[in-house]
């Protein structure tokens, strides 16, 4: 009796694990899979700060970031940055501003600028690249020209080196932040593009594309409703990746002196950049925002890996 009872329970935990195992959808098994991976982990707990830090950053800041409370002890023509003390954890920098405040303030400003440029490069390149991947996956003389003129002008966009291209972008559009985010933005158009047309191209020649075909089902019904949704997910992960590289990008910028002139709005870029001048007198006011930066940057690079480990079947473990 008692052998027949667990082999009926037995069979209900396989019979539960077998439904569990149809029942998964592609992100929840890849949120399983980020979930049980360290490296993701790890990614997500340096997200969660910064975003922390910039959300609350300037309610938390100890002094206003643009206040020159320490004007008459700064003498940087003449060396003298004074270093960290027990009312300023950072010091001052070169005007006399609390350092500590200048950055928690910044990190909402460097957080801004990742995202919005990251959204206009997925936005537009989403865009050319859906037009072309459904106009190549549609076929005919028409679909494959506007597939043809789409991926040219891409092409002559990755022609391009990367940081050349948003200089160029940002020298004609004149020194700011917004100028930052476009050039930054148009940087990664190209990439997504090609990403998702490549994705739904692919998609295209599966067999559930070749059923609703059968089925009389319109193609641009078929492109729109099932291979677009089914081509995203390299897309999202892309995403993640560009918001590190964006970072880097809108830091570089504002290091060449094309970001935002304004050095009352502090930003990590901007406060890179005005170190440069005084790294032989105070190394740490180059070093606080490099650090942020960095390991900004590697928390989105992190989780942007193992999103696409998560997702990706060759590279499952």
């Amino acid at each position: 009796m008692s052998t027949k009872t667990d082999k009926i329970d037995r069979l209900g935990e396989l019979t539960a694990a077998k439904q569990d195992e149809h029942g998964v959808s592609l992100w929840t098994e890849a949120f399983r899979r980020v979930r049980r991976n360290p490296t993701a982990l790890v990614g997500i707990a340096i997200l969660v700060i910064f975003v922390l830090v910039a959300i609350i950053g300037p309610w938390v800041a100890p002094y206003s970031p643009t206040d020159f409370i320490g004007k008459g002890e700064v003498r940087s023509g003449q060396g003298i940055i004074p270093g960290p003390s027990a009312e300023h954890w950072l010091g001052y920098d070169h005007q006399g501003r609390d350092e500590l405040s200048r950055l928690l303030v910044g990190a909402r400003q460097t957080l801004l600028v990742g995202i919005i440029s990251t959204l206009i490069g997925l936005t537009i390149g989403a865009l050319v690249g859906g037009i072309a991947g459904a106009a190549a996956g549609l076929g005919g003389r028409v679909g494959r020209a506007v597939d043809s003129v789409l991926m040219r002008i891409v092409d002559m966009l990755l022609a391009l080196p990367s940081l050349l291209l948003a200089v160029s972008i940002a020298a004609l559009l004149g020194a700011s932040l917004t100028t930052v985010m476009i050039a930054v933005g148009v940087v990664s158009v190209p990439i997504f593009a090609r990403l998702l047309r490549g994705a739904m191209v692919a998609q295209a020649n599966s067999d559930y594309v070749l059923a609703a075909t059968s089925l009389g089902v319109k193609r641009t019904k078929i492109a729109i409703g099932h291979i677009l949704p089914n081509s995203l997910a390299p897309v999202i992960v892309q995403a993640t990746l560009t918001l590190a590289t964006a970072i880097i990008e809108a830091a570089a910028l504002s290091f060449l002196g094309l970001g935002n002139p304004d050095s009352a709005t502090p930003e990590w870029g901007l406060m890179l950049a005005e170190a440069q001048r005084f790294l032989d007198i105070r190394p740490g006011l180059a070093i606080y925002p490099a650090l942020g930066i960095i390991i900004t940057a590697l928390g989105f690079t992190l989780l942007g890996e193992a999103m696409r480990e998560a997702l990706d079947p060759k590279l499952r473990k």
